[in-house]
């Protein structure tokens, strides 16, 4: 998988959650590949949720910075026990995963740590 996002074409800014427009310019933005890896910027745990994702509960959002992007990119992070949070979640190293049959949804992609020291055995999509 590709994790793509967007750049303004007379700026240079580029979004990391794509957007068809610029912020600053208002003119159609570009197409820009994004790093696989980036790092917590923040997380919350999430005890509650949708009907849809209620059965994931509780599940772990975080915001992960990537080094070509100005923006952030709002994600799930898996591989971690909710239960462990803690400060040390910021500034961990993190890569993108994707589902394998993609429903062109936001949770088509999600994020694993990359330090086997916050790992979990198990992973679930």
């Amino acid at each position: 998988g590709v994790l793509l996002g967007c750049r303004e074409p007379e700026t240079g800014y580029v979004y990391a959650t794509p957007r068809g427009h610029g912020m600053y310019s208002g003119k159609e933005t570009q197409w820009v590949r994004l790093p696989g890896e980036g790092t917590v910027h923040a997380f919350t745990v999430c005890r509650y949720g949708s009907e849809e994702f209620l059965p994931e509960t509780p599940f772990v959002l975080v915001l992960v910075e990537f080094d070509d992007a100005d923006t952030l990119f709002l994600g799930r992070l898996l591989g971690v026990d909710p239960d462990a949070a803690g400060l040390d979640w910021i500034g961990m190293k993190v890569r993108a995963k994707y589902l394998r049959n993609s429903k062109l949804k936001p949770t088509d992609v999600y994020f694993v740590p990359l330090d086997e020291a916050h790992e979990q055995v198990e992973t679930r999509p």
